[in-house]
Formats: structure tokens, sequence, C-alpha cells
């Protein structure tokens, strides 16, 4: 797989799989915007692959939550390589763990503060579909394009707590991946989900059970998005892919 002269734009690029892409992309000859909310990191990150000297990287600081700033990061792509080949939306999380909301205090559902949960919809579900609408226009014009979006086993199981967050992901893995496919294809464009069961990029996700027994590494789930990107992956559009070692065969109360 290479990705000379192909331009990608990554959210969540300053840490986890958003950098993992980046690197990955950029080592594979492709070129890439980084965005992130943490500009010291993004930018120390965006210069060790500068310095790699194949692929280049650029950081833009973004909130995802900022349509303005999602179009301004669009727009750095189209400015300084022309085009937008691939869109991966990888920032992300589950709003009670990033927010670092206490059970003790917020023991259920209806006690967890509203904004909270707003944080975690217009992190995980609004700025996948910001990034969408902004990168399509690009995409419509040059008659090409995919887009990656990361759902999650947890979108597939629900969560009693954390529900912006299983919310969220259902609505990536099923309604906007199959949506945004019918009407990227008149122009070229696809659409595929990738959605992860536990991933080592904390060290708790070793505790959530698959019938393989582990958790997955985090360069598996960029190896597969880097697939359904390649040459190899072209007929791939429209679907969600479960890359979770069979946890969603396992029943659910687990």
């Amino acid at each position: 797989m290479e990705f000379k002269n192909k331009v990608a734009i990554s959210t969540g690029a300053a840490s986890g799989m958003g950098l993992l892409f980046s690197e990955s992309f950029a080592a594979l000859g492709g070129n890439v915007i980084m965005c992130d909310v943490n500009e010291e990191v993004l930018s120390q990150k965006a210069k060790m692959i500068n310095q790699r000297g194949v692929g280049k990287a650029v950081a833009v600081v973004c909130d995802v939550r900022d349509y303005s700033q999602v179009c301004a990061a669009r727009d750095m792509a189209v400015t300084v390589f022309g085009r937008i080949d691939i869109m991966a939306s990888f920032a992300g999380g589950t709003a009670v763990r990033m927010c670092k909301v206490s059970k003790a205090d917020h023991p259920q559902f209806p006690d967890v503060p509203i904004d909270v949960y707003d944080w975690g919809i217009d992190v995980n579900l609004k700025g996948p579909f910001y990034f969408a609408h902004a990168v399509l226009k690009q995409m419509r014009e040059q008659k090409s394009g995919l887009i990656i979006n990361i759902g999650s086993i947890t979108g597939a199981e629900g969560d009693p707590y954390g529900m912006d967050y299983a919310t969220s992901k259902a609505g990536l893995m099923y309604g906007l991946t199959k949506s945004i496919a019918r009407f990227g294809a008149e122009y070229g464009i696809r659409c595929v989900c990738i959605s992860p069961g536990p991933v080592l990029t904390r060290p708790e996700m070793a505790n959530m059970k698959t019938p393989l027994g582990r958790a997955a590494e985090p360069r598996e789930i960029i190896d597969l998005i880097l697939y359904v990107a390649s040459e190899k992956g072209q007929f791939i559009n429209g679907e969600n892919i479960m890359i979770d070692g069979g946890r969603n065969a396992m029943g659910r109360k687990v």
C-alpha cells in the first residue's frame, strides 16, 4: 500500500489512533492535515513526521465542535495540497470519562449534568458530521474521496451510563455512513465506518472480554483503515466493519 500524492485529514491527531494513522499515512508517502485542540503536542508530532522526510504533515489547531474551524482545516488542506482524498475522524471519547465525572457524585445517567453529554454528542457525532459536510464540497468537485468514520462496539452494545458515546457511535455506524455512501456514489466518493472493540490505547481496555482473549493493538485498527483507503479496498462502501475480536458475537452480559 502506498499513498504518494494522496491527501488525508485526521482529527484527534495529536495522540492515539489519530496520530498513528497520520504517522502511517505519511510513512507510505501521503500528506496529512493533522487536527487537534492540543496545539503544543500537535506541532511536535507534525514536526517529527516532517523530519522523517517522506509524506508531509501540517498541524491545524481545530475544535471539531466548531464548524468554522472545521472549514478552516478543510481550506488548509486544499490550499497547501490541492485536494482531499481521505477524511478520517478519530477525535472522540466517552464524555463521563473525558470530563472526569465521578459516579460517587453522579451515580446514574439522569444524575449526570446534561452539558457533559452535550460535549460527548458534539465531539463524537457532530464533529464527524461537520467534517463530512465540509469536505464533501471538495470531494464532490474533484469527483473522488473517502470518508472514514470511527464507530465502536459500544454503538452495538449500548451503555447505560455513557449514553452519549453509544448513541453517537451508533449514529456514525449506520445512519451517517450509509447516508454519505448513498450521496457520494454519484461522485466517486465512498464512506466506510471502522468499529473497534477494545483497543489498547488505554490499559483498562485489556479488561474487556473478547472470544480471542485479548484487546486489539492500535496498529491492527490502523492497518484495516489503510487497507480500506488503498487501491485494494476500493469496492468497500457504505459498510460498518467491526474489528472486535468477536466481542459482538458474544452475549450482552459481558
